[in-house]
């Protein structure tokens, strides 16, 4: 019974956890359905119009129909161009968006008793404080990114102080095993050729 209610958790944390760092796929979803709604709608109206003797809208299903049968020589070229780019970036994005993983910025932190989510932007302050400190140089001089596979520091050091590459990587290293990141991702040090001075 105790293993059942762990596998029964461990699930339940799973999925709480990819809600917090994936983002959903409603909107994709709604807009698919809003498209085809309308065109159902229309195409229902039309034919409405046609069973009831009056005269159509714009065409009928069967004109329809026809001209997309006839394509692309019943049309213009531009309007066939534009029409099948239109349709060409929808498919794209419905693709991508079944396809890609749809990753928020931010990555859960494993513990034991709750679920911690942090925003990469809030790690990336605390990954710079810590390279500012290694570096010994100002909170100008130090911008830090945070992407799921790597963290990126770029160092401006100070004119005639030298920087320690290799120390400021350890140290971002170690703060993120300190943060519980796991699996630690590779971090990368740039330090500009140039340095600021008078900080």
């Amino acid at each position: 019974m105790s293993r059942l209610r762990t596998r029964d958790g461990d699930r339940e944390r799973y999925f709480i956890q990819r809600r917090q760092t994936h983002s959903a796929r409603s909107f994709a979803s709604i807009l698919a359905a809003v498209l085809v709604a309308l065109i159902c709608l229309y195409l229902m109206f039309e034919a409405a119009v046609k069973s009831i003797g009056q005269d159509v809208w714009i065409k009928s299903p069967e004109q329809w129909w026809a001209w997309l049968a006839a394509l692309p020589h019943e049309a213009s070229r531009g309007l066939v161009g534009a029409g099948s780019l239109v349709v060409l970036l929808l498919g794209l994005y419905f693709l991508f968006q079944g396809l890609l993983p749809g990753r928020k910025a931010r990555r859960a932190i494993e513990i034991d008793r709750a679920i911690v989510i942090v925003d990469h932007e809030v790690l990336a302050a605390t990954l710079a404080r810590r390279a500012r400190t290694e570096a010994n140089v100002s909170p100008e001089q130090v911008v830090v990114a945070v992407a799921h596979g790597h963290v990126d520091v770029q160092v401006r050091p100070t004119s005639g102080i030298p920087v320690d590459a290799e120390a400021i990587s350890a140290a971002v290293a170690d703060e993120l095993a300190e943060n519980l990141i796991d699996p630690v991702p590779p971090v990368t040090v740039r330090v500009a050729d140039t340095g600021v001075v008078g900080q």
